[in-house]
């Protein structure tokens, strides 16, 4: 079958849908129809039995001779919008002014054949030849003729009169005064001397609101006196026939006046007419196939498509869940639906021709050829580009992403309200499909789809479930006060004629589609009761706040993709910074740093110039998780982004930094991360919504909008602290490590690398810093070197914030001050001078770290008899190499440092001493080490039992069985001792 080519030139859009008898009469030119040929006329109409009948009569009545009484003289037809009345009324024109012509067509050929079928004989090719009064109401103003048509004519009765006489002005003169005279009008009748049709379209246009505006109840009045007299002479007049168009069911709005010339007419044409219609629901789909095809479809192809679907339809589980619970007649006998309804599915003519066509807003035949022209081209074009296209066209086929197919339905008189249409409209594009076939719920859900056996066979499965919901929600109630499409009937609309595309792809299809949270957010549920009455869905046009969040949702989520493909940082990440630098607190650290995301650099270039090295300073530094998180296969570039900003990189990377080790970085983990953009998504959709003109209009949902807006900020807030799990630090594990990232993870819920305090915490666990108060003269001198005695005290005060070997200061200067002060009073220290002349401090705040001109000196002691060990100038036993310079190239210590309390010596020697040994070396195969390091902890042990360790500073990292590790792991913990066991 092709489609006619004045479709496709339209590119499915028929303009000529709409017949006008007044263009078919009149046009020229461009502006002369095609339908205005008899030809074409004939050729693209679909004899129906009605239209055949209302002809015949017409012709008997006109060419009939004797045997005119045998047909009707006044016939009104009365049928709702798009019903086709103006097109009977272009035929009658064409039956009585070219019936040769009409009468070569399959349309004039019926006509001609039923009449011969009534008089039992032929009619006169030409019917005599009558002629034709057309009286076009709808095109004409009363009071204000149109001299091209009208002459000298006023009243209704002088146009009558004008077109009557051929504008013969002689016999116009003759008869214009007599316009309610029965009698004269019979004698202009019959002065034709010539059958005559009167065709009178759309007359309630005239006498009705249109006599109102002409504001001459004079010429209302002829013009009605007119009307009864001409209907009466109709009928008297051999070979006249009068056809009226008046809706009968006309709900126009009309004046008192109106209404009573309207109720004079109605008796008048029940009185002297027959009212007719020319078209039936069940000629819907004959009619279309001639007004949209060139040809009807040969019977082999018809046979070999309803064939093809066999097995489906005889197929058991299709049978027991779908075909049994649908009722409707085409079920009975498929081939011959086909055959009938081919190219179109017999669903979606059922839909058609037994629900769309009830509605009273529904403009019949012309708004379904509207929307099926349209289809038809749409289907066209796809299949053209190679896309897929079904084998019938089914209700689920009609492609609303399409502008001409949407707005046909939309326009078709099925919606009632342009409010409602609109709210449609909406559905369609956000729920369905849009216009450019790559968004909508259902269209998404059939691009995402898992590869399947049936995909390629039915790759609109979800869009054509979703569209049957669509159009079965657009009219309101169906039949039966149904509301909706039943489950059987969307799944029916997702069949393909093949096997491996099963019922119960189908059932997941469908459970897709009204899933609200990932198919149709608009859509309602109607829970089934049982086999017998299955659950329903319709979407619904009014607006609940989840159906804007959600909508509002998916354009975030649109727009955060679209902002990824062109580096920029999405909305949605953007609030994540926000809240995120908003819910961070520097705690202890004396600087807080947020570092934004910035996707046209990459992270190293970001993070190296944004400028956290800062001197004295400790920071805690939080990265944007937009651009920066760890863990879950992402953080290789964040490590990279964090080595080079310390000043850890290779070669050209490496940065001149100096302050490294006082920053400290607080990232996101990626899969949290995740969350916490989801529930981002959330609550800005939430956000948005509640800005809504809609939403603010409407006190219910704007209670539940600040409701859910505050609820939803609530739980951002917190996946947004349970993402900043990770802690990155640089660290020196011991004294011949080069310097290095480490890093520790929060794993209790409550806890977030954003809380200042909770970061130093964990840091003076790994003794990475001193908490308050902690660093104390002993602190001082265990940490002290002995080639740091000589420094400078700025260099002294320098290294806490820039060798990584020292821990972070609580307090930072103030905390150094205190304890140099207290260390020099207890006679463990000496400030001196460059001559090396003690300076006197009497208060912490006289310590002046800034001045170059002060050092840190051994206390001086006076030599022992006897020592035991080797002692350094501070009085500690220990290494005299084990210590760094200033800058952090060194490792902390880990060992005892002697106690402040009674440090008084003693003849024998130091009442404490310092001791540092390693703890490197592999155990496997050596159980003489074993033995020994077993005999080691054991003392240890004891040392520690008695109470003879005063201070003890270090890390032990062991590799042991999987067990025991559990077992002193959780021992650890009792002591509130930070503890990282993992996988080896």
């Amino acid at each position: 079958m092709k489609i006619r080519p004045e479709i496709i030139s339209a590119s499915g859009q028929i303009d000529d849908v709409q017949m006008s008898l007044f263009q078919a009469v009149h046009g020229t030119g461009a502006l002369r129809p095609e339908y205005a040929n008899p030809i074409y006329y004939g050729d693209i109409t679909h004899p129906t039995g009605r239209l055949v009948d209302l002809l015949a009569e017409i012709a008997i009545r006109l060419g009939g001779g004797d045997d005119y009484l045998k047909a009707r003289s006044v016939t009104r037809l009365d049928q709702g919008m798009g019903g086709g009345k103006s097109h009977a009324c272009v035929g009658c024109y064409h039956l009585a002014a070219s019936s040769v012509d009409l009468a070569a067509t399959d349309l004039g050929k019926a006509v001609f054949t039923k009449a011969r079928s009534i008089l039992g004989r032929d009619l006169p090719a030409d019917l005599n030849k009558p002629h034709v009064v057309v009286l076009p109401c709808d095109n004409m103003t009363p009071g204000a003729p149109d001299k091209q048509y009208d002459g000298p004519a006023k009243s209704l009765y002088e146009r009558f009169l004008w077109r009557l006489f051929s504008h013969d002005y002689t016999l116009y003169e003759r008869y214009a005064p007599f316009f309610n005279d029965k009698g004269k009008i019979v004698e202009a009748l019959r002065a034709v001397d010539r059958p005559v049709l009167v065709l009178i379209d759309e007359i309630m246009d005239y006498v009705g609101n249109g006599l109102d505006g002409a504001g001459s109840p004079e010429l209302a009045a002829q013009d009605m006196a007119f009307l009864r007299a001409l209907l009466d002479a109709s009928n008297d007049v051999p070979h006249v026939a009068m056809v009226v168009v008046m809706i009968g069911s006309d709900t126009i709005s009309l004046s008192d006046a109106a209404k009573e010339r309207r109720a004079d007419l109605h008796g008048l044409l029940e009185r002297n007419g027959m009212p007719a219609t020319v078209t039936a629901s069940a000629d819907f789909a004959d009619i279309l196939r001639r007004r949209l095809f060139d040809q009807t479809p040969a019977s082999e192809v018809l046979a070999a498509t309803a064939a093809t679907y066999g097995d489906v339809m005889t197929d058991k589980a299709w049978s027991k869940n779908v075909w049994t619970a649908i009722t409707a007649p085409w079920r009975e006998d498929f081939s011959t639906a086909v055959a009938r309804t081919y190219p179109f599915h017999p669903q979606l003519m059922h839909l058609a021709e037994k629900e769309w066509a009830q509605m009273s807003g529904f403009q019949r035949v012309r708004s379904t050829i509207r929307i099926f022209a349209a289809t038809v081209f749409a289907l066209q074009q796809r299949g053209k580009a190679g896309e897929w296209v079904p084998s019938l066209i089914g209700p689920g086929d009609l492609p609303l992403s399409d502008n001409n197919v949407r707005e046909a339905i939309l326009g078709s008189g099925l919606v009632g309200d342009e409010r409602t249409i609109a709210n449609f409209r909406s559905l369609a594009e956000i729920e369905i499909v849009n216009q450019t076939d790559d968004g909508g719920a259902a269209r998404r859900l059939d691009l995402s789809r898992d590869p399947a056996s049936w995909i390629d066979l039915n790759p609109r499965a979800c869009e054509r479930a979703a569209t049957y919901i669509f159009l079965t929600s657009v009219v309101g109630v169906r039949p039966g006060g149904r509301r909706g499409a039943s489950a059987p009937e969307t799944k029916a609309a997702t069949v393909v004629p093949d096997r491996r595309y099963v019922v119960a792809d189908a059932d997941g299809v469908v459970e897709d589609v009204v899933n609200q949270d990932i198919g149709m957010s608009a859509v309602e549920v109607i829970p089934g009761q049982g086999n017998n009455k299955p659950a329903r869905y319709y979407l619904s046009t009014k607006l609940t706040y989840r159906m804007l969040v959600n909508n509002i949702k998916r354009s975030i989520v649109g727009e955060a993709e679209a902002a990824a493909t062109t580096g920029k940082v999405s909305e949605r990440d953007k609030i994540i910074a926000e809240f995120a630098e908003r819910l961070s607190n520097s705690g202890p650290f004396k600087k807080k740093i947020f570092v934004e995301a910035d996707p046209g650099r990459t992270p190293a270039d970001v993070l190296v110039t944004a400028g956290i090295d800062d001197a004295r300073t400790t920071r805690l530094v939080v990265l944007d998780p937009a651009q920066f998180s760890l863990r879950n296969g992402a953080e290789q570039v964040t490590m990279a982004a964090i080595t080079a900003a310390v000043g850890l990189g290779d070669g050209r990377d490496r940065q001149p930094v100096e302050w490294a080790s006082s920053a400290v970085f607080a990232v996101a983990n990626s899969q949290r991360r995740t969350h916490a953009r989801m529930i981002a998504n959330e609550y800005l959709a939430r956000h948005r919504a509640l800005q809504t003109p809609e939403v603010q209009g409407d006190d219910e949902l704007k209670a539940t909008g600040t409701r859910e807006l505050a609820e939803t900020k609530s739980q951002l807030e917190k996946a947004i602290k349970r993402a900043f799990q990770h802690v990155v630090y640089v660290a020196q594990p011991d004294l011949n490590s080069d310097r290095t990232l480490d890093q520790f993870i929060f794993d209790d819920e409550h806890h977030t690398a954003l809380d200042g305090t909770l970061v130093w915490k964990g840091l003076v666990e790994r003794e990475k810093a001193f908490n308050n108060s902690q660093f104390t003269a002993k602190a001082l001198l265990h940490n002290l070197r002995e080639q740091d005695y000589g420094r400078p005290l700025p260099e002294i005060r320098d290294a806490f914030w820039n060798a990584p070997r020292l821990p972070l200061l609580y307090g930072g200067d103030r905390d150094l001050q205190h304890a140099v002060y207290q260390a020099v009073q207890a006679g463990d220290l000496r400030i001196v001078d460059a001559g090396d002349n003690d300076v006197a401090v009497t208060d912490p705040t006289q310590v002046n770290l800034s001045s170059l001109g002060l050092r840190l000196a051994q206390p001086n002691i006076e030599p022992q008899a006897e020592e035991s060990a080797p002692v350094d100038g501070a009085g500690h036993a220990g290494p005299a190499d084990s210590g760094a310079d200033p800058d952090g190239g060194d490792s902390a210590q880990t060992g005892a440092a002697a106690s402040d309390e009674g440090a008084a010596s003693s003849e024998s020697g130091p009442a404490e001493k310092f001791v540092s040994f390693p703890l490197v070396g592999a155990l496997l195969d050596n159980p003489t080490r074993v033995d020994g390091l077993a005999q080691v902890f054991r003392i240890l042990y004891s040392v520690l039992e008695d109470n003879k360790v005063s201070y003890a500073q270090g890390t032990l990292q062991l590799v042991l069985e999987a067990d025991v590790a559990d077992r002193l792991a959780e021992a650890a913990k009792a002591l509130n001792l930070a503890v990282t066991v993992r996988d080896q």
